[in-house]
């Protein structure tokens, strides 16, 4: 972070895109919100001002919940749109604060932001809907069903890294530590995807249930390894890295 010059700061606090997670953790988000969303007062910013010294992701939650107060549903278009993607991550922690929407509603209308071009906007866009589908599982799993047959390689990617067992930045669901089966449904449809983007979540996501459920694991990719398609192969061999 010490490598972020003071200019390249301001123009990130202006609204630029970041180009890397560095670029991302030196956003000021209290003057970010106030050049992005001049519509808030002066006491949201200073609740803002007051989380900058938390973690990212508590951070992104609390733009989320203050501009979900301030803002509402219409909000999250303009938050949507915005030029920088830490505006865009906003957009994703205010649809999952809006209490009117089911997660029905909250996947269809987050759906442009799970297929952003920019990587980060894709992260926060299953982070913020995690809790919500950890709770909802079996009905996140129906709902996720028909993004693993999405042609944006990016919305299939979304099916598998959402559910993670363990995941990245977030909280462990513990259902599917002790049952990954459960999840069957999301990853046998990708077990073949040609997308290395793909490839990896499902890998991930199997190396996460085999710190739990190993033999459940080497189940799935010994029968998965029954085809030649090239990359099931590589996903099976990159699931199995911890179990070598």
């Amino acid at each position: 972070m010490q490598d972020v010059s003071f200019e390249r700061r301001a123009q990130l606090n202006s609204g630029a895109p970041s180009s890397h997670l560095m670029e991302t953790l030196c956003v000021d988000f209290a003057e970010l919100m106030r050049v992005a969303v001049p519509q808030v007062d002066a006491a949201t910013l200073l609740a803002m001002q007051g989380a900058q010294s938390e973690g990212i992701v508590r951070r992104m939650q609390r733009a989320g919940e203050l501009l979900a107060v301030k803002l509402g549903d219409d909000g999250f278009a303009q938050l949507a749109q915005h030029s920088s993607d830490t505006v865009r991550g906003w957009a994703c922690y205010l649809l999952a604060r809006l209490p009117h929407l089911d997660l029905a509603q909250r996947l269809e209308r987050i759906k442009p932001l799970a297929d952003d071009p920019h990587y980060a906007p894709r992260e926060w866009a299953w982070l913020a809907l995690r809790p919500q589908m950890a709770a909802e599982l079996e009905h996140s799993i129906e709902q996720l069903k028909p993004w693993t047959l999405a042609p944006p390689e990016n919305l299939r990617r979304f099916a598998s890294e959402s559910l993670r067992p363990r995941g990245v930045w977030c909280a462990h669901i513990k259902a599917l530590k002790d049952y990954p089966e459960l999840a069957l449904p999301l990853l046998e449809p990708l077990q073949a995807d040609p997308s290395r983007y793909v490839q990896d979540s499902v890998a991930n996501w199997l190396n996460d249930a085999s710190k739990s459920q190993p033999d459940w694991v080497r189940g799935v990719c010994a029968r998965w390894q029954q085809s030649s398609n090239p990359a099931t192969w590589r996903i099976c061999q990159r699931a199995l890295r911890s179990l070598a």
